[in-house]
């Protein structure tokens, strides 16, 4: 992708559904610590290293957790066996307070979201490669490094890569 907001980006697909399509950047880390910028209500007493990510160019403003830990709110989602997706309070001060914080955690800042039809053109243009969800990569993998890896967990070589249209 040419758009700097994609590229060389490693995306977790959250929702595909006729109305559209939401996911999360996974590899764009900030130095940003949480605790600097959300105030939670009672305020948490422990020390916390999680930084925010940037989970994509749409709503920054708006806060998503991605964590390997079900957080037992009403509001996650199960994305795979081990990874779940959250927006409460609840379940960011489990992050904060846990006591595998931060490694199996991700505060993202922001999504990415494709209109009704969008990705799939753009899959179609080999815009994208398409691989199953990885703990491992989303939680392990520098974010330095995931994009290479990605590719690699598919059987390819990053340097054989080019741009053209797809297969389909």
């Amino acid at each position: 992708m040419l758009d700097p907001n994609f590229a060389r980006s490693v995306v977790l697909l959250c929702e595909h559904s006729s109305e559209g399509t939401m996911g999360l950047v996974i590899n764009r880390p900030t130095t940003t610590l949480v605790t600097s910028i959300v105030e939670l209500d009672p305020p948490v007493d422990a020390e916390s290293d999680l930084t925010a990510w940037v989970g994509g160019p749409v709503e920054t403003n708006r806060a998503w957790l991605i964590t390997s830990v079900d957080p037992g709110t009403t509001d996650r989602i199960r994305l795979a066996e081990g990874l779940f997706l959250s927006a409460s309070p609840e379940a960011l001060r489990q992050c904060l307070t846990s006591s595998q914080n931060p490694t199996r955690c991700r505060f993202m800042l922001g999504y990415a979201g494709w209109a009704p039809g969008q990705l799939e053109s753009e899959l179609a243009a080999s815009a994208w490669l398409n691989a199953p969800p990885n703990l491992g990569l989303i939680f392990d993998t520098p974010a330095e490094r995931m994009w290479e890896a990605a590719i690699r967990s598919l059987g390819i070589d990053p340097s054989s890569l080019q741009m053209g249209p797809g297969v389909h």
